[in-house]
């Protein structure tokens, strides 16, 4: 069993660093937010009032942040965590954030002599609570190999992409095509409904036909059709549309460096960016229903 540091105890950390406390391992968290910290304390881990204070004598660092910009806060500079974490300390990022920061982030950490791997997931909050995550990995296969019994105990899927940075594009890749499922789900469910169906009927043909996909199968973006879903709770909890927007200006980063053409994704981009300009930022991303329903 590892010292683990968890920093970043949100929607999806917290029960990740959770996972970790039942697996046997010694977890201390900390997080800007009182209520993540007695949380994590409530399930048996210890936390800090620093990020400092948190990785003291730490084994592995896991951090689970918002942004870019928050990572390279957390580890770089002067005051940054690589100046106090030890040499072959492993440090896993889960955060979703540009490839090219990891690359960053990743660089500075091996010229310590730390091992660090970009390591974002998929599987929503559900996966996350249920330790069912799909890791997607970004580093040398030496780091990938140290990683992934800690990766074990909050995931199912642990997929090494590549080098350093791989899991970054990975991740916004599926995102990208995880925003045009739902778009295209909303709007099949809104024109069906609109012609006298029922969601619940609609749904289930398609789902038994060519139209199914994770976001009508598991996910069904419309009130009511399926419980334990964002949608059957006024849209709380699950995938913020300010994160899916997040990730889809990330596809577009992305796209323009590699001279790719995205018109899909492009068109999501734009969707969400608009959904989000109307007051739908911390919603549910299948929230972009109400778009074609109203």
């Amino acid at each position: 069993m590892s010292k683990i540091a968890f920093i970043g105890l949100g929607n999806m950390g917290g029960p990740m660093a959770q996972n970790l406390v039942k697996a046997g391992h010694q977890v201390t968290g900390f997080d800007l937010s009182a209520d993540a910290l007695k949380a994590l304390e409530a399930a048996g881990g210890k936390t800090t009032a620093s990020a400092a204070a948190c990785v003291d004598g730490a084994e592995v660092v896991i951090s689970m942040l918002p942004a870019g910009q928050h990572v390279e806060g957390l580890y770089l500079g002067d005051s940054g965590l690589f100046s106090q974490l030890a040499g072959g300390t492993l440090v896993i990022d889960s955060s979703t954030i540009a490839a090219e920061t990891s690359r960053k982030v990743g660089k500075a950490a091996s010229e310590k002599g730390i091992r660090f791997i970009d390591a974002p997931v998929s599987g929503g909050v559900g996966g996350a609570k249920a330790g069912t995550l799909s890791f997607i990995v970004g580093g040398s296969a030496a780091d990938f190999e140290v990683a992934k019994p800690i990766l074990q105990n909050m995931g199912k899927n642990i997929f090494h992409a590549g080098d350093t940075g791989a899991g970054q594009v990975a991740k916004i890749c599926n995102n990208m095509l995880l925003s045009i499922l739902m778009v295209g789900t909303t709007e099949a469910l809104a024109l069906g409904v609109k012609n006298g169906l029922d969601p619940a009927v609609l749904s289930e043909i398609m789902k038994q036909s060519s139209g199914g996909n994770w976001a009508l199968n598991v996910y069904n973006p419309w009130p009511g059709v399926m419980e334990g879903v964002p949608a059957s709770n006024n849209y709380q909890g699950g995938f913020q549309v300010d994160l899916m927007a997040k990730d889809l200006g990330l596809a577009w980063e992305t796209a323009l460096g590699s001279k790719s053409s995205i018109p899909m994704g492009s068109l999501a981009r734009n969707l969400f960016a608009l959904h989000a300009q109307k007051g739908n930022g911390g919603l549910d991303f299948s929230s972009i229903q109400k778009m074609f329903a109203e």
